[in-house]
């Protein structure tokens, strides 16, 4: 049962990322069937972000009443039905209703998958947290590659994404049956995050801030820097993504050697030393360098401190996942674009210098919530 229960775990990870990276590479078809210019786009792409900011607050109590095996259930075959629904939407209104649905059902699974990894953490008494987000990186890495691959070998749009559901689909009924079934109707529908959590959530909003930066901006920083085109101004994101799925896939390992505080000390401090490193115009490929090491620094902050959550007892725990959640997750959507308007007032280098300042904060507070008290 054991070994099964680690399996269907990882595969519950391997299912969120896989569908949401399978997006990305129907968006130019989606923008050009409808007709959308980058602004409008733009628009309709924030629909995501709140439709999983919309539910997250509320998907603990949720949760709680269900069980997190029929809402990751629930949750998964609402992915695998909205997906395809993107490739044949003709308006920009009904792209942000199907994104927003999906945004919706990505927080959903996004709650259930968490908790029920603390949950396996506790009965396999081991440190596996790292690893579960690791996963999660993989599916993101095999959903592009499957989307780009069944476009690219002259596959319709249409039918490709109906593969990939599909396949989501399979996921979804494999992993379900050994997702826990243990459940909570108890608690307010909505708990104001206090103590350790609130902190854990402030922490992970820097660390999803930084994240989401490199994805919006290291691209540009390195065309501004050095004067890459477009394919080579990509590579920091690529350094980035390779080190930080690396270093989930070895984090459990590393944990269970150097322990959480370290681990929470050493990472975020990694991670300024590259956003430094990245912003020294010398040479393009230092400055690849410096993401390779932000995405290696970064890579466990985030999987630890939800470890965090599950050893705390001032919040259910159910509650306290997605308040600090809530909060993290503000991070991606708020961050990139604070990121943007201080670019625009001072610099793109004095932006990612202030986020070298703030994942040093993250090294001087999240060591303290590793006791998870």
């Amino acid at each position: 049962m054991r070994p099964g229960l680690l399996t269907s775990t990882r595969l519950a990870f391997v299912v969120p990322g896989y569908a949401i990276s399978s997006w990305a590479p129907l968006i130019p078809h989606v923008q050009e069937r409808i007709g959308l210019d980058a602004g409008r786009l733009g628009l309709a792409l924030l629909a995501l972000g709140a439709g999983s900011m919309a539910t997250m607050p509320f998907a603990g109590w949720l949760v709680g009443k269900t069980g997190c095996r029929r809402l990751f259930a629930t949750a998964g075959c609402a992915i695998a039905a909205i997906l395809p629904m993107l490739a044949i939407v003709r308006t920009a209104l009904m792209l942000s209703v199907t994104l927003f649905a999906l945004g919706v059902a990505l927080g959903l699974i996004s709650c259930a998958r968490n908790l029920h990894a603390i949950y396996t953490e506790r009965a396999l008494d081991r440190r596996l947290m790292s690893g579960f987000h690791g996963f999660y990186s993989v599916g993101c890495i095999f959903g592009a590659g499957t989307m780009s691959l069944l476009m690219g070998t002259g596959v319709a749009p249409h039918l490709s994404i109906v593969v990939v559901a599909s396949l989501i689909l399979l996921g979804v009924l494999i992993s379900t049956p050994r997702i826990t079934d243990q459940r909570s109707g108890k608690g307010p529908a909505y708990a104001r995050p206090r103590g350790v959590v609130l902190v854990i959530g402030l922490l992970c909003f820097i660390t999803f801030m930084a994240e989401g930066s490199v994805l919006d901006w290291s691209a540009l920083l390195l065309s501004d820097h050095f004067g890459l085109d477009a394919a080579r101004a990509g590579l920091g994101y690529v350094a980035f993504a390779i080190t930080m799925t690396g270093g989930r896939l070895m984090g459990d390992r590393l944990v269970r050697r150097f322990g959480d505080r370290h681990m929470l000390l050493s990472g975020p401090l990694i991670a300024a030393a590259g956003f430094i490193l990245a912003t020294v115009p010398l040479h393009w490929t230092l400055a690849v360098g410096g993401f390779a090491l932000v995405g290696a620094g970064l890579a466990n902050v985030v999987p630890l401190l939800y470890s965090a959550v599950g050893r705390q007892t001032i919040m259910p725990q159910n509650l306290a996942l997605t308040a600090a959640g809530s909060i993290g997750f503000a991070g991606v959507l708020t961050g990139p674009a604070a990121i943007g308007f201080l670019a625009e007032w001072a610099s793109l280098a004095t932006s990612f210098l202030l986020l070298a300042f703030l994942t040093a904060i993250v090294a001087r507070f999240a060591p303290q919530t590793a006791r998870g008290h």
